[in-house]
């Protein structure tokens, strides 16, 4: 997948849980990632999580990159399998998902809002996806927003062991309904 930006180029490649490791350390101990939930892991942890994360045929990581430098963090679960068992009734073809942009010292306007939208759009190439599921921090009012651009509509808080968290749903048209409805320019895709 490969999204042009004025941020730069994106593409998505499968994270190397072994050779990523330190950088995701990096990023996921961050206080910027405090709803990412592992400030004060050691570098062992990270790299044990995302082996696990490897080996699961439920959940994948996957690292985003910008014009070929690592720039984001995406998974993508079944949540009929993983995160959200029990808390809602899963339908075919829904799939969850996080994202993590990690700081930097240098911003870049709608860097982020890229982010997610190509976070989006990787996920409705694979014609099998019909919704996508988030479940972010109730508190998390910043994510709430960047839902809300690319198509997310709340549907009901729900308490997870971690949190409690805003259940929210899109689906392939409402994503591409949010796209269509802004001009390039403001989605900062180049054409």
């Amino acid at each position: 997948m490969s999204a042009a930006l004025r941020a730069g180029t994106f593409t998505i490649r499968p994270l190397d849980p072994l050779s990523d490791a330190e950088l995701l350390h990096g990023w996921v101990t961050h206080p910027k990632a405090a709803y990412w939930m592992m400030q004060g892991a050691r570098l062992e942890e990270v790299e044990r999580a995302y082996m696990e994360i490897a080996a699961d045929p439920h959940h994948h990581a996957l690292l985003g990159l910008r014009d070929g430098e690592p720039a984001f963090l995406m998974e993508k679960y079944d949540p009929a399998h993983r995160e959200l068992v029990g808390l809602y009734d899963p339908e075919p073809g829904d799939v969850g998902m996080h994202f993590l942009v990690p700081p930097t010292d240098t911003p870049v306007h709608g860097f982020t809002r890229a982010v997610i939208t190509a976070v989006m759009g990787h996920l409705f190439e694979d014609p099998a996806t019909h919704r996508v599921v988030v479940e972010p921090d109730v508190s998390n009012k910043a994510v709430h927003a960047l839902n809300e651009v690319v198509g997310f509509v709340p549907d009901r808080e729900i308490d997870k062991p971690e949190k409690r968290a805003l259940l929210s749903f899109c689906t392939r048209e409402q994503f591409f309904t949010s796209q269509s409805s802004r001009s390039p320019a403001a989605r900062g895709v180049t054409v």
